[in-house]
This record gives structure tokens, sequence and C-alpha cells, in this order.
């Protein structure tokens, strides 16, 4: 069975009741538990050069068959792997280690084909996924999880009572600027709240505009070049602290798991 046709049972739930739905994971109420949301939601007011990239061929396609070779790729041609095989497998000893930190109610920022959603929910975590991509939102939902289709930077359910959020597999690049990401999920959190998220394993901070590519000259064609390309973030640990600190995070913890690094703040 594919994922779109995993979701086609929730395919009838308009975007009000599924907003509904995604407060209640937020707040906990009754419905939290068996509460399943569908890609069709639509999402509102999209920044759409990054939605159409990461809403088309070939990364739509990867996600469908659970596998690469994906990559970012930069205007002078540098290739960023992308893990599709990691991330449509089930969640590993380092995801493992990221998931069981997580308090409350948790926030799957740029979920993608939802093992984070999946693991939590075993686990007995309230958990919502995000993700611009149909795909992505729809593989989750096969799974059992609830994900709807947004930007971390549209308005979302719950927002400022969220126990914890998730920039994992390289996420806290969304948007191609830290500070307004790490902004975003403070006013996403309630009070004393958590953000995960995991960091470039190199000391580096570095901005660029990217597409995402096959590795064989497949890209998404638009009829401008701009919307080939979208902003993203690359910062290992010392550069999201240096962000971080200033504006008012506190460490709650740094670790290495399985060749990956993450860090664990919390929100003043």
């Amino acid at each position: 069975m594919t994922a779109t046709d995993a979701a086609t049972p929730t395919a009838a739930l308009d975007a009000t009741a599924l907003d509904a739905t995604a407060t209640d994971v937020a707040d906990g109420g009754d419905n939290a538990a068996t509460a399943t949301a569908t890609a069709t939601a639509p999402a509102p007011a999209p920044a759409p050069d990054a939605i159409a990239q990461w809403s088309a061929d070939p990364y739509a396609d990867a996600l469908r068959s659970g596998r690469g070779p994906l990559f970012l790729r930069r205007s002078d041609g540098w290739l960023l792997p992308l893990e599709v095989e990691r991330w449509c497998a089930s969640a590993d000893a380092a995801d493992m280690s990221v998931l069981r930190r997580c308090e409350g109610a948790v926030l799957d920022v740029g979920c993608g084909p939802g093992r984070l959603v999946a693991a939590l929910s075993s686990l007995g975590h309230r958990v919502l996924g995000i993700d611009v991509s149909p795909a992505a939102v729809s593989r989750t939902v096969s799974l059992g999880g609830t994900a709807l289709c947004r930007s971390v930077f549209d308005p979302l359910p719950g927002e400022g009572r969220w126990g914890s959020v998730l920039l994992i597999d390289g996420n806290i690049g969304i948007g191609g600027a830290p500070q307004e990401l790490l902004e975003r999920c403070a006013r996403l959190l309630a009070p004393r709240g958590l953000l995960l998220a995991e960091t470039s394993p190199l000391d580096v901070d570095e901005r660029a505009q990217v597409h995402i590519d096959d590795g064989r000259g497949a890209q998404h064609r638009t009829d401008t070049d701009s919307g080939r390309q979208f902003p993203w973030a690359r910062l290992g640990t010392r550069a999201l602290l240096r962000y971080a600190l200033p504006a008012g995070w506190s460490t709650a913890g740094q670790w290495e798991s399985g060749g990956r690094c993450f860090v664990a703040l919390r929100r003043s």
C-alpha cells in the first residue's frame, strides 16, 4: 500500500478540523491519541520557493520510494547528501537519544516521512509533525502519525504551549536564518520548554542558496532561476550556541550519538 493510499481515509477532513486535531495534541485533549491529519490540508501563505522545492520531484519521489540518492546542491556545485534511507527507516539509537529527552507534547518541525513522530507516539508522547512536503505528511500519516502540511513560520496550533520542539536531520537550517528560527521556536514553546536540535559535526556557520538534486541533474524546474533555489544554513554546535545564548536560551545538554551531534536548549 502506498503512502497516498494510506492517507485516503482521512482526506475528507478540512483545515479547520485538522487545526482542531493538532491543537488537541498540543493541549492533551481526549482525541489526541487517535487523531490523524492528512497532507490535503491547505497551508496558509506558504513561502513559494522552498515549499515548491520540498514538494516537488525528485524529493517527493525519494520519500515515496524510501531511497535516494538526493542532495542539496549549492550554486558552486557542492553537494550535501540527504539521508533519505535513514529518514524512511525506523528511529535509530541516535534518534532515541533525543526522543527520550522530550518533555510534554512535542512538535516535530520538518518531520519528513515521520519516523520520529511514530517513535514518540510509541513512547506515549502527544506529538504533531509539520512539513511543507505533502509527500512527507502523507507518509507520516501512513505510519499512524498526526501531521500538518505547514511551514514552521506559518500560524500553527498550540503556539506557546508545546513542551518540546524538534529540529532534527539538519532542520536547524530551515529558512537560512538561524536567529529567526530560534525566535520562532521560542514563541512555539511553553515557558521553560525544550528545543532539541541536531547540529553539524563540523565547526561550521554557513548560509547558502541551494536546490534539491538527485545527483543525476534532475531538479525542480520553474519559470525563474530564483524559484529553483531557497536559503539554507548549516551550523555546528558552537555556532548554534553563539546565537542561542545571547537570545536568552540556556544549555540543557550537548551530546553525540552515532556520529551525530545534538544540543538541548531551554527556553528562559
